[in-house]
Parts: C-alpha cells; sequence; structure tokens
C-alpha cells in the first residue's frame, strides 16, 4: 500500500473519480481518494484495507468495488452514502490518495502526476473535531484511552465486522 499526499483542485467529483479510475485501469491498483481531515493514520487505512480484502475473501462486501469497500471501513460505514463524507468534495482538498495492489509504483506516479494539484505531506493533519463528530467519539472515551483518538477510530474501523 501506498499513500501519495497533497492538494487537489475538484471541479467535479465524477471526473475526478472517473481520473481515479483510469490510474486504476492503466496500472491494476485500486485506487481511493479520502479528505485529509478525517484521515487519523497510515494505519488508518491499512486496517481499512486488511478488513475489506477479509470481507471480500469471504463475500461479504457491501460494495461491489474494492476501492469502495476500503472506503466504507475507512469510515466505519455500511452505507456508501455516509462513507462518502470522507471522499474529497468540490473544491480545494487536502488529500490522502491510496494506492494499493497492482503497479503500486506506476499508480503513484500516476496520482501524482495526473492528479494532484500540489504534493504535500497531509497525513495525520487531521481535524480532531471533525473526526470526533464523524466516528462519534465522546469524551468519557477520550478520557479512558487518555486522548487517543488514532485508537477510537480504529475500534470504529473494527467494529464494522461485527455490526454486520
Amino acid at each position: 500500500m501506498r499513500l501519495v499526499e497533497g492538494v487537489v483542485a475538484v471541479d467535479d467529483v465524477d471526473a475526478f473519480v472517473a481520473a481515479l479510475a483510469d490510474v486504476a485501469g492503466d496500472t491494476g491498483a485500486t485506487v481511493q481518494a479520502f479528505d485529509a481531515r478525517y484521515v487519523v493514520s497510515r494505519r488508518h487505512l491499512e486496517r481499512a484495507v486488511e478488513l475489506a480484502d477479509r470481507a471480500i475473501e469471504r463475500g461479504e462486501n457491501v460494495a461491489r468495488d474494492r476501492a469502495v469497500e476500503i472506503l466504507l471501513y475507512a469510515a466505519g460505514r455500511r452505507q456508501i452514502t455516509d462513507a462518502l463524507e470522507l471522499g474529497v468534495d468540490e473544491g480545494p482538498n487536502r488529500a490522502v490518495i491510496l494506492v494499493d495492489g497492482g503497479d503500486e509504483t506506476e499508480a503513484a506516479e500516476a496520482v501524482r502526476s495526473r492528479i494532484l494539484d500540489r504534493s504535500e505531506p497531509t497525513l495525520g493533519d487531521y481535524d480532531p473535531d471533525r473526526v470526533r463528530e464523524f466516528f462519534g467519539i465522546t469524551d468519557a472515551e477520550l478520557d479512558a484511552v487518555d486522548g487517543d483518538v488514532e485508537a477510537l477510530v480504529l475500534e470504529r474501523v473494527a467494529l464494522l465486522v461485527v455490526e454486520k
């Protein structure tokens, strides 16, 4: 798994998704873009990939597309429309773009050259309030884990397996 970080200016979300699909088609990689404000760590996306792949292997996936299944796990949601909040939106976006499988080197380079407007670190630059609201993290939960937001997000990602 490779993560490509940077800024993307999205004029049309459908065209942006089509451009990601083109990179995926050209390289055999799964490519999914995330709004960096929601991605707490590399481990957050690694765990989503692991659990999505396990669901697909077992025939328990919700989405037909692997990239969408990864998005569902990263969001800790079963509903695609709810999970899409973790994706990029129209306008400028600080993004983390996941590339996994296929020719990851070529796919990552294609994302850098064809998708990103500017390469810059975005991973770990999440919005704590936005993350807490999206994942429903309470003050009591934060106190129980000494303020470790990542631990609680990883728990939400893992709980999706149980909620089926």
